[in-house]
């Protein structure tokens, strides 16, 4: 005795189908877009938010520290001339 075959489905319920499984596909892309989008945006206002004295660190210092601890002849020149400039005004 041969076993029978189901019936097939018919070229509409194929067609049902499928525009079912792409609606739901493009539901789902659509959602994921959203939240991407609104996880970016909250990402990029955070980052150009103001930013509050004490909150942010500061990378990085001097290359020569001791450079600034006394003046050079040519700087104490600088400072008499600006000095010199501002009582003849």
């Amino acid at each position: 005795m041969a076993a029978t075959l189901p019936p097939t489905m018919t070229p509409e319920q194929t067609t049902n189908i499928a525009t079912v499984m792409a609606l739901l596909v493009f539901i789902a892309l659509v959602a994921f877009m959203l939240r991407r989008a609104r996880e970016n945006r909250e990402a990029a206002l955070a980052a150009l938010a103001p930013k509050v004295a004490g909150d942010d660190t500061l990378e990085g210092g001097a290359r020569h520290p001791e450079a600034f601890e006394e003046p050079t002849e040519e700087d104490l020149d600088m400072m008499g001339d600006l000095l010199d400039d501002d009582e003849k005004d």
